[in-house]
């Protein structure tokens, strides 16, 4: 018996900011290339006419690896591949190309359209699917269909792209164009943190709910009107200090080093001494400092311990720790909201301050549920984009 284990060429790297730019305006402003995988001959063929038909710019080939060796040499925007081709198979054309070249759109062909299937499509990376025997008809819908969904996804891209390119290159011109900012450009802010969410690929508003439930939970501990737009600032600018932070250790899938994990624990401290200097923030910068202390002293960066952890950080470690328990993850799916108050509870005393726990307690979990949907629905209406509802 023979072994063979195919080994894929390599896949374009990760491509640079410009790149990504000009890739997405292209895909803007050009009709899309498609490239046709298909081991069968006649399904190519019938493909190749149907793909035709509709006028699209299209090659083909027969198998995975002359795909990811033309991907690697031109541009595509579509590529419609069969699941089931030997040696190379959908799945693994998919984990090849798709991290170097995240532009792409996957549509698989299949021959199984059960739920189980469909699942592992989507996971591997897929945008859609067509089931044989297909017509031209349900070909042209999916991939019309696909054409819109990467024309929004392009548009949304030069968007944070650009705000991801400031944020990337020029931390230090971040720092004094936020000093120019004054109460009326909160939006900037919005945006900002949307950009930041989106490069560590946290859930979507994360960082507006985490607000939000901040000052909720501040006004039923009795905190003062006053204080609450600095809490709530404090709240959305958490982790602003991230900035400081390589992509290398921010995305990196696995367990930190222990120097990469020096490296992280420094980005209260970045945060703050770009957020201090700054009179309308200055306030929300001590939240900011303070985010990731702990009740029994053993959080970062200063050890502070109980009462010495400033109220609007200890109020801001509860809903934050609710917010990521009841949030999906790369790595688990969400909890429930009832086991996530069930676990702040068990923490108090060690991570929260027992006090603030005890409000939170009280609150009906319907209040959080509201608070929750009415920042994806803000989210939604500002396109994605967190810059008009506030």
């Amino acid at each position: 018996m023979v072994l063979f284990m195919p080994v894929s060429p390599p896949a374009r790297g990760e491509e640079s900011f410009a790149e990504r730019l000009v890739v997405a305006n292209s895909i803007l402003r050009n009709p899309p290339r498609i490239l046709i995988v298909d081991d069968e001959e006649n399904i190519r063929a019938i493909l190749e006419k149907i793909v035709e038909g509709f006028g699209y710019p299209f090659q083909s080939v027969k198998n995975g690896f002359e795909a990811i060796t033309l991907l690697n040499q031109e541009r595509f925007n579509i590529v419609l591949c069969d699941v089931r081709m030997p040696i190379l198979d959908g799945y693994q054309l998919i984990k090849s190309v798709l991290p170097g070249q995240p532009h792409l759109a996957f549509i698989m062909i299949t021959a199984s359209a059960d739920a189980k299937t469909a699942t592992k499509m989507f996971q591997a990376g897929a945008t859609d699917y067509i089931t044989k025997p297909f017509q031209a008809q349900e070909v042209r819908e999916t991939l019309e269909k696909t054409i819109e969904k990467q024309r929004k996804k392009n548009e949304d891209r030069i968007y944070v792209g650009t705000i991801e390119k400031t944020i990337e290159t020029q931390s230090a011109m971040l720092s004094e164009a936020l000093k120019i900012v004054d109460t009326s450009h909160r939006e900037t802010l919005e945006a900002l943190v949307y950009a930041l969410d989106a490069r560590e690929h946290e859930t979507q508003c994360h960082s507006r709910r985490v607000r939000d439930y901040t000052v909720h939970l501040a006004k039923k501990a009795g905190v003062t009107a006053d204080l609450l737009p600095l809490i709530g600032q404090g709240a959305l600018l958490h982790d602003i200090g991230k900035i400081g932070v390589s992509d290398a250790i921010l995305l990196k899938p696995g367990k930190l080093t222990e120097e990469e994990w020096l490296e992280m624990r420094k980005h209260p401290e970045i945060g703050y001494s770009m957020l201090k200097a700054i009179p309308f923030l200055k306030g929300g910068a001590e939240i900011v400092l303070s985010h990731q202390e702990r009740f029994d002293g053993t959080g970062y960066p200063r050890q502070l311990k109980k009462e010495k952890i400033p109220l609007g950080a200890r109020i801001f470690a509860i809903c934050d720790t609710f917010d990521c328990m009841t949030s999906d993850r790369p790595y688990r799916k969400a909890l429930p909201m009832e086991m996530a108050v069930e676990e702040i509870k068990r923490f108090a005393e060690i991570q929260f301050d027992p006090e603030i726990v005890s409000v939170f307690l009280n609150i009906p979990l319907e209040e959080w549920r509201t608070i929750r949907e009415k920042a994806s629905l803000l989210h939604e209406l500002s396109g994605g984009h967190g810059a008009k509802y506030l």
